[in-house]
């Protein structure tokens, strides 16, 4: 959809809020993984924010889909699941900003995979763009090989990148999903759909949260499910040309964050690449007209 610089002015400032919020819930999640386990996190977000998205479905009298949005639901719901679990298990070991940046790698891969399941082509500058982004991988994990961190960092860096792969396929079926459902349609099925890939696990690995974690499971949710919900408004009524900037200030939250909470470092490498990765983002959108949608990895 097509639209003004000031009548994307709105959608603009949600955009911003939508990825300011996805940060936060990015470290509720870490310290929820540190506290219960990244299953039982996993978990018992999925049912409170499935909870919370039926509670809304309701109030706001939304249709039940057709089957064939049904099938493109269920197709994210599980895409998303693996990619959150690869993601969140990533940022136990790793730094905040140092996961989200690997993690803007995504819309480069999705240039290759639009080019395989929809027959885009891929220009010299895409190509171009996609070398550029390697660098900067490399310069993030060249931090890795130097022997500063935990011995499973580089584990967590290998899960990012993983986590991307699955990201920049949930990239390509988001085109057609934003175009089909509601704001709070989406948020309700994503989180509907994951509960049930997490639940076929739950006899075995799920177990009650102690009291004390249950505020931050809640706030984990209703970050999660508002900042979804956020987002696909926002790229159904602007270009995603126009916003996708925006889904880099996600690293810069990402530092705030986690120093804060975390007390994580930011290091010169981290920075390098990311800004590697950020610029090879760039060039790779200005040749395909920024036809992807948003890149930010806590879209899980």
């Amino acid at each position: 959809m097509s639209a003004s610089p000031r009548g994307a002015a709105i959608p603009f400032a949600v955009c911003c809020l939508g990825v300011a919020l996805f940060s936060v819930m990015d470290a509720a999640m870490k310290g929820l993984g540190l506290a219960i386990g990244l299953y039982n996190a996993l978990f018992w977000r999925a049912v409170a924010g499935t909870l919370l998205g039926l509670a809304l479905m309701l109030a706001t009298r939304q249709r039940w889909p057709a089957r064939a949005v049904l099938r493109i639901h269920l197709l994210r719901g599980v895409v998303v699941a693996f990619m959150a679990a690869l993601f969140f298990w990533a940022i136990l070991r790793l730094p905040l900003a140092e996961a989200i940046a690997l993690s803007f790698i995504a819309p480069l891969i999705a240039l290759y995979l639009a080019a395989w399941l929809l027959q885009e082509t891929v220009g010299g500058r895409a190509i171009g763009a996609s070398l550029l982004g390697l660098v900067g991988v490399a310069v993030i994990l060249s931090g890795r090989l130097q022997g500063r961190y935990e011995p499973d960092a580089l584990l967590g860096a290998l899960a990012v990148m993983g986590s991307a792969v699955l990201f920049a396929w949930n990239l390509i079926i988001q085109r057609r999903q934003a175009q089909l459902a509601s704001p709070i349609e989406v948020a309700f099925f994503q989180h509907l759909v994951m509960l049930g890939v997490f639940a076929l696990a739950a006899p075995f690995w799920a177990g009650v949260p102690p009291v004390g974690a249950v505020p931050l499971v809640l706030l984990a949710a209703a970050l999660a499910f508002t900042s979804l919900a956020a987002l696909a408004w926002a790229y159904a009524r602007a270009e995603a040309q126009r916003l996708i900037p925006v889904e880099y200030s996600a690293f810069v939250w990402a530092a705030i964050v986690g120093w804060l909470a975390f007390g994580e470092p930011l290091t010169l490498t981290t920075v390098a690449g990311a800004l590697l990765i950020i610029a090879a983002c760039l060039i790779a959108a200005r040749s395909k007209r920024a036809q992807i949608a948003h890149v930010e990895a806590g879209t899980a």
